[in-house]
């Protein structure tokens, strides 16, 4: 090849290498990061649940576990909590949420059910998932969590089934975590 030809030859190829580079840079380039959703924090107070602190811990990670948009965290000592939770002699209740940050909800953990041989971080997981959102879903099986005391007292289940997950996860997802208003009825668990 003449070496004109092949100057002419070259600054072809760097042309078409200058100009394909941008798009095969693009090309390789990373993609953005998803965005990542936005999780709801709510406080809990469980000073007031004497007796029940391990119970109150267990069932709070159980849903810290199994839940992405919505975090249970313990409030800090002064500070305002969305859900209070207190040992009672009566039956566990629980006011129907889903609670929103700045709301109020309320836990009881009541002792009848312990006497009758409830499991009580069955009863501690199943009560915040009241103020998640769930009502109950009597009578049903131990692997549903909401199914509360009709699993009978050989259920230890305290982990919320996929349905439930679900359900809480869609009461927090995006603009429902702050403009769904709690239902605010109390549920007693009593049989």
């Amino acid at each position: 090849m003449p070496h004109s030809k092949w100057f002419a030859a070259a600054g072809t190829a760097a042309a078409i290498t200058m100009i394909m580079a941008p798009a095969a840079h693009a090309a390789s380039a990373p993609a953005a990061p998803a965005r990542a959703a936005a999780v709801t924090t709510l406080y809990y107070d469980a000073t007031r649940a004497t007796g029940w602190e391990a119970a109150v811990t267990a069932g709070v990670a159980a849903w810290n576990a199994n839940v992405g948009n919505v975090k249970l965290a313990k409030a800090q000592p002064g500070t305002r909590a969305e859900i209070q939770i207190i040992a009672t002699n009566g039956w566990p209740q629980a006011t129907l949420g889903p609670v929103r940050p700045g709301g109020q909800a309320r836990v009881e953990l009541g002792s009848l059910a312990v006497t009758e041989g409830h499991d009580k971080t069955r009863i501690a997981a199943h009560e915040i998932g009241h103020n998640l959102g769930l009502p109950d879903t009597k009578p049903g099986p131990c692997s549903q969590l909401m199914s509360g005391s009709s699993a009978g007292t050989s259920c230890k289940n305290s982990v919320p089934n996929a349905t439930e997950r679900s359900r809480v996860e869609s009461a927090y997802a995006g603009r429902a975590a702050t403009r769904t208003p709690a239902d605010g009825r109390v549920l007693v668990d009593a049989h």
